[in-house]
């Protein structure tokens, strides 16, 4: 028996949602919880705005959004999270980071849309709001099945998300892949990427092509050996496309240690993971092009533009998610009768907001993610 899932469009086009006038009586309350001192303080700013944004869009005094301060600390967003639940809520947009879910859940009755993209071992009643990686790997799946990828490396590097990553391609369609695991340290970096790549053994090849066409008597050995003399290896790469699970400088160090080992992008696919339209990519030349899942980038622009004219400066990208939080907040809380509890996230609905298409399913949000390649100094679309 074949499921109808309707995709709901909210916030881009709220006349859809076809809802009655809402009495003063009835309000939405929606907690924030964010970073408002701080080192991180800007993150929380940004959502607050975000969140701003989108009301003024919904254009409806039902919503009541009440902010607190986390000051990215476990036990301070903990008891800002009682004061909340004192004041009336029972759902919250937060907090930001997965440090500061761990007691939350003794608040058994408040729902929180965690920013976060850590999708498991989270108390039971956070949902996680992030680009996680099974939503990554499952659009980097679907490139590969275009482009009849065979083999593909995963390069996983030894830090805290380790783990998510490894349960999203577990889970994801990912197929005929290898993991390999690095040091971020600088001065291993280059040598673990020699071995994964089996580069010694490829270097080794050339040289002893060369010493085997010097002793033959092949005809035109001069002019084949100056050909073999222009390259850096010979032998075939184990792979057609290499996963690169990391972000900023070691992506680009990755990328550079890659390079050294004789693996080009011209003919290895360089995929890596959401990079938010990171600019800087667009400078490395030599690394492109390179392959990324990421949110819809019109959109995003369109946004980026709505908030620059609107505060005179530039979101944070996390607060790109917060707008559609809202959306879905007020949605599903109007369908629900104004009850706010988990079965308001259980129907079997797509949503559309302004991020792409998304579905709530088993505490987590996944997207429907688009695809980009950057090269000749753009984020081209490709799919």
């Amino acid at each position: 028996m074949k499921i109808f899932i309707k995709i709901i469009v909210f916030i881009c086009a709220i006349s859809f949602l076809n809802i009655e006038k809402i009495s003063a009586e009835e309000k939405i309350k929606i907690g924030l919880l964010v970073p408002l001192s701080g080192e991180h303080s800007y993150i929380g700013k940004s959502i607050i705005r975000s969140v701003r944004l989108a009301i003024n869009k919904i254009n409806n005094s039902s919503i009541e959004i009440l902010p607190k301060d986390t000051a990215s600390n476990p036990e301070i967003t903990l008891n800002k999270a009682k004061k909340l639940y004192e004041d009336g809520v029972r759902l919250i947009i937060g907090p930001v980071f997965n440090e500061n879910l761990v007691y939350l859940d003794e608040l058994k009755d408040v729902i929180f849309l965690s920013l976060t993209n850590k999708t498991f071992d989270n108390p039971k009643n956070i949902i996680s709001a992030g680009i996680n990686a099974n939503s990554q790997f499952n659009t980097i799946a679907k490139f590969q099945k275009l482009n009849e990828i065979k083999k593909t490396i995963i390069l996983i590097p030894k830090k805290n998300y380790k783990e998510e990553i490894e349960k999203a391609i577990k889970q994801s369609k990912i197929k005929n892949s290898n993991v390999y695991y690095y040091d971020t340290d600088p001065t291993k970096l280059t040598s673990q990427i020699e071995k994964i790549t089996r580069y010694p053994q490829r270097k080794q090849n050339l040289k002893d092509e060369i010493k085997r066409i010097e002793k033959s008597d092949e005809l035109n050995k001069e002019i084949k050996i100056n050909q073999l003399k222009k390259r850096d290896t010979l032998g075939k790469i184990h792979f057609d496309s290499v996963i690169i699970s990391d972000f900023d400088e070691t992506l680009k160090s990755i990328t550079t240690s890659l390079l050294y080992t004789d693996v080009s992008p011209k003919k290895i696919y360089f995929i890596t993971l959401n990079q938010w339209f990171d600019e800087s990519l667009l400078k490395e030349i030599s690394s492109q092009p390179i392959y990324f899942p990421s949110i819809n980038k019109d959109n995003y622009d369109e946004f980026v533009k709505t908030y620059h004219k609107t505060f005179d400066e530039y979101p944070n990208q996390l607060s790109f998610l917060s707008y559609d939080l809202v959306g879905l907040v007020y949605y599903l809380t109007i369908q629900n009768n104004f009850n706010i509890d988990k079965k308001m996230f259980l129907k079997k609905n797509m949503f559309k907001g302004k991020i792409g298409i998304f579905e709530v399913k088993n505490n987590k949000i996944n997207h429907s993610l688009n695809f980009y390649k950057v090269e000749d100094n753009n984020f081209k679309k490709i799919f």
